[in-house]
Order: structure tokens, then sequence, then C-alpha cells
């Protein structure tokens, strides 16, 4: 079995700063891509970021230049840096990540962490 869990939301006010972690754990083998998307009340799940094994990234028009997602291999974690908070990023975020236990490849999501922005 495979788990990913989520760590770091909370409540901040606009123009501040949170750190999303993700961790996954269980029966690994390799893990490939992972990511965080988000989906907001009424609407539909988004991408936020994705990060390849390499390195390599990519971001959603409206978070780039102040969310940066990272890993760390070694601990098979995921991070969500997320600065200049605004009130339209409130949303539930999930970790997403493709894993491979045992030759069998799997895409699997986090149980979301509530990111709420507000004054």
């Amino acid at each position: 079995q495979v788990q990913l869990v989520e760590s770091g939301g909370g409540l901040v006010q606009p123009g501040g700063s949170l750190r999303l972690s993700c961790a996954a754990s269980g029966s690994i083998s390799t893990i490939g891509g992972m990511g965080w998307y988000r989906q907001a009340p009424g609407s539909q799940r988004e991408l936020v970021a994705r990060i390849t094994v390499g390195g390599t990234t990519n971001y959603a028009d409206s978070v780039r230049g102040r969310f940066t997602i990272s890993r760390d291999n070694a601990k098979n974690t995921v991070y969500l840096q997320m600065n200049s908070l605004k009130p339209e990023d409130t949303a539930v975020y999930y970790c997403n990540a493709d894993i491979t236990v045992v030759k069998r490849y799997g895409n699997y999501w986090g149980q979301g962490t509530q990111v709420t922005v507000s004054s």
C-alpha cells in the first residue's frame, strides 16, 4: 500500500506565505512525477505545479513566480512554497504522484490540506 500525507496548510493573510509538504510512504519501488493540485468550492480540480524526477517543473499561469515546487527524492517528499498568497488561492490542495510498487504503476492522491487566504 502507498500513502501520500500532506501537511502545512492553514489560514494566512493576503501577502503571506505557507509551505506544504507531502511525504510518500509504503512499498515504493520508484516515484516518477509529483505534483500539487487544488480545488476551490464549486470548481474543478486544477494543476498548480508538477516536478519530474530530474527536477523539471511546470506551473499554472496563476501561480508562476509566486509558488515554487521542489522535491527530496531521498525522503520521497514534495514541497510547495507559496508566497504572496491571494484570496483566490484559497482551496484544498492535493498532492499527486506517479508511483511504482513492485513493477505495478499507479497514480496516487493525498487526502488534501486546506489553505485559506483571508484577512
